[in-house]
């Protein structure tokens, strides 16, 4: 067992995006919480849409909330003390220790990233002074010879906090010894020195199949590899663009729930716990072609809700999402698809896309009108759905937006402190709270009124919570990882780092 006088750690990288390195970092917090160890996750610099708002109102990437959640501790923003959230294919909203810093180009944030640094070692620090072992996670891979000087998030990370590497490779996306054997290659000795193994992820079949080309990639690279992690079959919140449940197109169950994917789709995993209802069949559409005559139809979160409307409206989705609105096919929004539904969006200081003053038509399916600010709004709430047909579900979630939203219309859901939140009109439903769902009761609600309306019996189900079921995953990806991996190696790799 580790000494507990003060932190160790362990770092993932991957020789690619998308290698599993959130994943085996949530594999890793749990191994490590059930081995009786305090935990807690870090990155750095985390690039993703999906965020969270914590307890006090602050906002940080989502699996570093996962992987908190895998640890049994509350997350916390000096868990991932950098958020860029792309509002262009150039630029992103910085935020830094959950609050935001403004929004800058790609070349901006490059030379202004270096003063971060100081931001970034405090967070780590003084999680490191609070908790046993720290699980750091990489950020695609660190054999970006164009980005690797002033890197905050690989090795430059590693080098700053002295952290032992694990090296992980995608073999279900093919050429996983070229993956493994490239990147260390392009890595400066100094780099390759802190790798105390990879790890080959994703791996379906009998790893002896991998034997002689494991032993081949050991003796060109001069590192061992401790597992190969098979594919595991758990449902875990992803906050990645490229997450499975986006290129889903069909799914066979009674309730088609049709879900736009909009192409700055933001807290996509507000949606999770409907693909776990056994009635609830939940798809992404990313063309008007391919939406054909769904039971529901939501609008999800974005980036820029302006840019997102006017794709809306050039692809043709609108059209379709308003002629299945008129044939009494309910439609949800959510935030940003919140704000699409009502009558007009303004943006006089030029918030959301740069051009001050602009104005545009919404879908004019609520009675609402949005008007942007500089101003973001970030608070947990607790709420109560209203609606007849969705009534007394409770809530627990939060606002993530700019922008403000006036109206009339009936409120969607009462908060815990009186404030009416929301508005619905006929079977149009329109909502600010992320996290809608999580608690279950909504789920099981919209499922049963659903069922009825399509003339079908409700597939009974008990309102379970997101968070317990993701407890269970959390023991499920824990347990097949445990076993795929050299654990023994790992705890004396995290040692010698001491």
């Amino acid at each position: 067992m580790m000494n507990r006088n003060r932190a160790r750690c362990i770092m993932v990288q991957g020789t690619m995006s998308g290698a599993g390195k959130s994943l085996l970092c949530t594999a890793l917090c749990r191994i490590f919480a059930q081995d009786g160890l305090r935990v807690a996750p870090f990155k750095s610099q985390n690039m993703a849409l999906n965020s969270y708002v914590t307890r006090e109102g602050l906002e940080m990437g989502r699996a570093q909330v996962v992987q908190a959640q895998a640890a049994g501790v509350e997350p916390d923003v000096r868990m991932n003390p950098i958020l860029l959230k792309p509002c262009s294919d150039t630029g992103s909203q910085v935020i830094v220790r959950g609050e935001v810093r403004g929004q800058m180009p790609a070349k901006e944030y490059f030379q202004y990233k270096k003063q971060l640094v100081p931001e970034i070692r405090n967070a780590y620090q003084s999680l490191a002074a609070e908790y046993d072992v720290i699980v750091i996670e990489g950020a695609g891979s660190p054999a970006e010879i164009n980005l690797k000087a002033d890197d905050i998030v690989n090795m430059g990370l590693a080098k700053l906090i002295n952290a032992p590497v694990l090296l992980a490779g995608d073999i279900d996306r093919g050429g996983v010894f070229a993956q493994l054997y490239g990147t260390v290659a392009l890595l400066e000795e100094e780099e390759r020195a802190r790798i105390g193994g990879m790890v080959i992820n994703k791996f379906r079949g009998d790893p002896e199949i991998l034997r002689p080309g494991l032993s081949m990639l050991e003796e060109r690279t001069h590192l061992p590899v401790l597992g190969v992690v098979p594919y595991l079959n758990v449902e875990i919140d992803d906050e990645d663009s490229l997450a499975p449940c986006l290129s889903c197109s069909s799914v066979h169950k009674p309730i088609d729930v049709a879900v736009v994917h909009l192409p700055r789709i933001s807290n996509f995993t507000d949606f999770a716990p409907l693909e776990n209802h056994p009635a609830l069949g939940v798809r992404y559409v990313t063309e008007a072609s391919s939406m054909g005559h769904p039971d529901l139809i939501i609008l999800p979160g974005t980036k820029n809700t302006m840019e997102d409307l006017l794709w809306l409206r050039q692809s043709g989705m609108e059209a379709v999402i308003l002629k299945a609105a008129a044939a009494d096919t309910p439609v949800l929004g959510v935030c940003g698809g919140y704000q699409m539904l009502g009558r007009t969006l303004r943006d006089p200081n030029g918030t959301e896309g740069g051009i001050p003053g602009r104005v545009l038509r919404g879908l004019g399916l609520l009675p609402i009108d949005t008007t942007f600010t500089e101003e973001k709004t970030r608070t947990r709430v607790q709420a109560t759905v209203l609606p007849d047909s969705l009534a007394g579900a409770q809530l627990d979630g939060y606002e993530i937006h700019m922008g403000c939203t006036r109206g009339a219309g009936t409120p969607f859901c009462m908060l815990q402190d009186g404030t009416p939140e929301g508005c619905c009109q006929d079977l149009v439903f329109g909502t600010y709270l992320h996290g809608l769902f999580d608690t279950g009761e909504l789920t099981v609600k919209l499922a049963d009124w659903l069922c009825t309306r399509k003339g079908i019996a409700p597939q009974r189900a008990a309102a379970i919570s997101h968070g317990a079921y993701q407890q269970r995953q959390f023991d499920m990806l824990a347990d097949g990882v445990r076993a795929a991996l050299d654990m023994q190696a790992i705890y004396r790799l995290v040692e010698e780092y001491a």
